[in-house]
């Protein structure tokens, strides 16, 4: 007798056969599921980085609008040793500077290797007569105090002092900053004081101790002496950060560097894409979260010449022009004013100077010249309109 064979159940058999993300989603398979996933997560991140942005440009537009009727301060950055440097006249090219660039605030060195040369002994004649030439014209300084300061290489230590074992040479560093100060605060020209340039900045220049303790007692020092100026701490870096810690000066100072040449990566020039509005950005979190402005205090206007040339003097002018010609600097100071921040000092006058007298190419001191007298025609006219907002606030400890 023949036996009847039951049906196959396919759809059983079928579901013996499948997997685990074919049973449980129907249709979906394990690769559908994860570049799901993956689109999510970029769209995650995408939205949360136009927030980001959105709102980085929205503080930079409010610092903007909250400055804009500050008077715009385009001024310059003078160091007697770089004028030097180009072969020039130290007190020809300050003169140049206050009378014929126009400026009208300047930031000058109290360099502690020129100064204390030998320990205990003070020579002040050339910072005296810098700003003996400054209160005749009017013209408000900003003064680099302590071991750090403009230009190379950054830390200015006296060949004595560098002798001295670790931390032995903060006492005379202290004395030495105690008595530039007690020489200047009565001084009409003088505005304010700027501390340790860029103090943390550890992969540029030849400087011997990064120690926050030391900046914070330099910084109590001199408010103690005189309460009664603005006291300036510049950030260590271009292009990202914000300052953290103590001391919380009265003002941040900012650098902005545009086009240096890269000798890590790609062996030729290089131009940060960084918009203007960034800066404001920087500027505005800074006011948000430490309840202080910022300005420029180092402004590139002058060339960063590649590695294998050496100095500007020993680059070719077609070499300079390819980081600074006279457009660049045109473009250069726009910019800063386009950051939003209402005072700069720009960096390299000197070598304006050394190209128009020793090179019989005025076109960059003739560009600077002209956007200073924008700025100074500027502001006259919002102190017609009586608009012009001064600032003149001096944090008390």
């Amino acid at each position: 007798m023949a036996t009847t064979k039951k049906p196959v159940n396919k759809l059983r058999k079928q579901k013996k056969n499948v997997g685990f993300w074919q049973s449980a989603w129907g249709s979906f398979t394990a690769w559908t599921v994860r570049v799901h996933f993956f689109k999510r997560l970029l769209l995650g991140f995408l939205a949360l980085l136009i927030l980001c942005i959105s709102s980085m440009y929205g503080i930079a537009k409010w610092y903007m609008h909250a400055h804009k009727n500050e008077p715009l301060e385009i001024g310059a950055t003078f160091v007697p040793d770089y004028a030097r440097y180009f072969g020039l006249d130290a007190k020809k090219t300050y003169t140049a500077i206050l009378d014929d660039l126009g400026v009208k605030t300047v930031r000058l060195v109290s360099y502690w290797d020129n100064i204390e040369r030998e320990q205990g002994t003070y020579n002040f004649d050339e910072l005296d007569w810098q700003f003996r030439m400054a209160e005749e014209r009017g013209v408000k300084v900003s003064l680099a105090l302590g071991l750090r300061q403009p230009r190379w290489p950054e830390c200015h230590m006296p060949t004595w002092a560098e002798k001295m074992p670790a931390n032995t040479w903060y006492e005379p560093l202290y004395k030495f900053i105690g008595s530039v100060v007690e020489r200047y605060e009565t001084s009409p020209a003088l505005e304010s004081y700027q501390l340790e340039n860029e103090f943390f900045l550890s992969v540029f220049g030849i400087c011997p101790d990064f120690n926050r303790d030391r900046l914070v007692h330099e910084y109590d020092l001199i408010k103690s002496l005189d309460p009664n100026h603005r006291l300036i701490v510049s950030m260590s870096n271009n292009a990202i950060g914000t300052p953290i810690g103590e001391p919380t000066p009265d003002q941040w100072a900012i650098s902005v560097y545009k086009r240096v040449w890269d000798k890590t990566i790609t062996r030729r020039y290089f131009e940060y894409p960084i918009p203007a509005w960034y800066y404001a950005f920087r500027a505005g979190f800074t006011e948000i979260t430490r309840g202080r402005d910022s300005f420029i205090h180092e402004l590139q206007t002058e060339p960063w010449i590649a590695d294998p040339v050496g100095g500007i003097q020993d680059a070719t002018i077609e070499e300079q022009d390819k980081t600074l010609d006279a457009t660049k600097l045109k473009h250069r100071i726009q910019y800063g004013v386009a950051t939003g921040m209402r005072k700069m000092d720009m960096w390299g006058a000197e070598f304006w100077y050394w190209r128009m007298v020793k090179h019989n190419d005025p076109s960059l001191w003739n560009t600077a010249k002209e956007k200073v007298a924008e700025a100074n025609a500027g502001n006259e006219k919002l102190k017609a309109e009586g608009k012009l907002k001064i600032i003149t606030d001096i944090i008390k400890e």
